[in-house]
């Protein structure tokens, strides 16, 4: 018996699979096998639904203390490439400018300002969620938290139960890049490490706060590296669950400092999608973030595992300052429609993964 169908048998019998095992997924080269795997995989969990939510993208300044390589988002404040803040006011106005697009979720992610305080980011969460409580509130990674308790001297369970006081309903994955500290080392040296982001998200779970995770790949990382992370997580999950969706994210090259980089090919892309499926097996949701790998692949990825397709974004910054070439927004006509052609049941969904209508 081969290698691929021990592996596939550990699929169907429900065994976890390894270290190893997701290393032989990631040198073979049967891109068809591992995707009926993780299809099938996909099949057993969400059926023929899949999902999206339609949500407004706040991303509330550029000004970064962190200027990670890989990001072309950051500025830094007195530079002259466009740096922006909004006022708490400006990013209320942001948001209810999209409430009659019957969103359902703000999601509000930023850069590491600093010297703008904790009492900030309360402000602009409260607002929205006291005009709009029936609208859930996604906002600031766990990197993000991080620094915010870094800022006010509070310990990172204070910083979230005071975001949660104000309205906020969960976290997104950003900030995880890789879970390797020599990587993020010599990428992002100023941000919180491998151990900071899991345990941010460690402890939203115990308090309740449901969570997404991400993985950055495609620039420096081995194979090995994104195995480990994927380990990495589901252990996280298994001590404390509360993650609801892995989103495996491309590097898009372009403006960054590695931009000498080359961008991955859908065979990698989709391959990473499989993979995740079948290594997380306490993860429900994988999403296929169409804002970086593009509508197509996008689609193309319901096939090898992928179950979600994100959502109408609505103007999305970060992924474009470092040339994703797609949309910033897409309707939710266009959602149904592609999600249909692909064969499957397009299924509206809030942030918690309730669903709203299927069509």
């Amino acid at each position: 018996m081969d290698r691929l169908e021990e592996i596939k048998n550990k699929v169907n019998a429900r065994e976890r699979l390894s270290r190893k095992d997701g290393i032989y997924l990631y040198q073979s080269n049967d891109l068809l096998a591992i995707g009926e795997m993780a299809k099938a995989k996909k099949l057993s969990v969400s059926g023929r639904r899949v999902y999206f939510n339609v949500n407004r993208h706040i991303n509330l300044t550029n000004i970064c203390v962190s200027r990670c390589q890989f990001c072309a988002f950051g500025v830094d404040e007195d530079g002259n490439s466009g740096p922006y803040l909004m006022s708490p006011d400006e990013a209320f106005a942001y948001g209810a400018e999209a409430v009659d697009y019957g969103i359902t979720e703000f999601h509000v992610v930023s850069a590491m300002h600093p010297h703008m305080g904790l009492d900030y980011y309360i402000e602009v969460i409260s607002r929205l969620h006291k005009a709009y409580p029936d609208i859930h509130i996604q906002a600031f990674t766990a990197v993000e938290i991080f620094h915010f308790s870094k800022i006010s001297g509070l310990t990172v369970r204070e910083v979230l139960q005071q975001l949660k006081d104000a309205g906020l309903g969960s976290i997104p994955g950003g900030g995880a890049e890789i879970l390797n500290d020599d990587i993020r080392q010599e990428l992002c040296p100023r941000k919180a490490s491998s151990d900071e982001w899991l345990n941010v998200h460690r402890i939203a779970h115990q308090i309740g706060i449901k969570t997404n995770c991400t993985m950055l790949y495609g620039h420096i990382e081995k194979i090995e590296d994104r195995v480990e992370h994927l380990l990495r997580l589901r252990d996280l999950q298994d001590e404390a669950p509360g993650f609801q969706a892995f989103i495996p994210l491309p590097f898009l090259p372009e403006n960054t400092k590695i931009s000498h980089l080359k961008r991955t090919g859908a065979v990698d892309d989709l391959k990473t999608i499989a993979i995740s499926r079948l290594m997380l097996d306490n993860i429900e949701h994988i999403k296929a973030f169409w804002i970086m790998l593009g509508l197509p692949v996008a689609q193309i990825a319901l096939e090898f595992g992928a179950d979600d397709i994100d959502g109408t974004v609505v103007e999305e910054r970060i992924m474009h300052a470092a040339g994703a070439s797609t949309e910033k927004g897409i309707s939710k006509e266009e959602l149904v429609h592609l999600i249909k052609e692909s064969g499957y049941i397009p299924t509206e969904r809030d942030t918690l993964y309730n669903i709203i209508r299927e069509f």
